[in-house]
């Protein structure tokens, strides 16, 4: 499983062969830089630990700061680590877009907007009243009853309730890769991906 860490730049759309216009996110992929190789006599598992975005060294922490040095790197802000990669690295070696080909499927993991406290018809999807009859006043967006009666006296956990919306890790699969700029590292890859504009993303193959 190759992968890539990137930021999400934005939305916009392209015309397929048949005239169809389909929504698309560019992504900028890279390129990152191997900063750490993880393998199964010395930690159990083989991975690939990638770094992407230069860091400022005084924003670095010291144990970090060493383990950059110790990969000949410069500091980087996000590090990912990737089992199983494709082609075998060494410490200080670059990863960019040229492993993606246009056409090819991957997934792609991110951040989901935060939306802070929201109620249970922006939060779960619930149809709320749907009028203001049957005696109802200011009741329309409720959550309505929980379903406890004298048994069990309580609210079953996972009951779903008003709380923080967002924010959260999300997989989005088999996204389609339809251009690959290799000269600015950008991917554009079919339909939405979770996160805002700017934010990290990880991109699996």
């Amino acid at each position: 499983m190759s992968g890539i860490i990137g930021k999400k730049v934005g939305m916009t759309s392209l015309f397929d062969a048949e005239g169809k216009n389909i929504p698309c996110t560019v992504i900028e992929a890279g390129p990152c830089v191997v900063t750490h190789i993880r393998t199964v006599e010395k930690d159990g598992y083989a991975a690939l630990q990638l770094g992407y975005d230069d860091a400022k060294e005084k924003n670095t922490s010291a144990p970090l700061k060493g383990h950059f040095a110790k990969a000949g790197v410069t500091p980087k802000r996000k590090l990912v680590e990737f089992k199983t990669f494709e082609d075998e690295k060494q410490l200080g070696d670059i990863v960019d877009v040229t492993i993606f080909e246009e056409g090819e499927y991957v997934d792609v993991v991110g951040t989901s907007k935060g939306k802070g406290f929201q109620g249970v018809m922006k939060r779960h999807g619930f149809g709320g009243v749907g009028g203001a009859t049957h005696g109802q006043h200011n009741r329309l967006r409720a959550p309505g009853s929980l379903g406890a009666s004298s048994w069990p006296s309580r609210v079953f956990k996972g009951m779903r309730m008003a709380g923080r919306t967002g924010g959260e890790r999300v997989k989005v699969q088999n996204l389609q890769i339809l251009k690959v700029y290799a000269e600015q590292n950008l991917i554009v890859v079919s339909g939405s991906i979770p996160g805002a504009k700017g934010s990290y993303v990880i991109v699996d193959k």
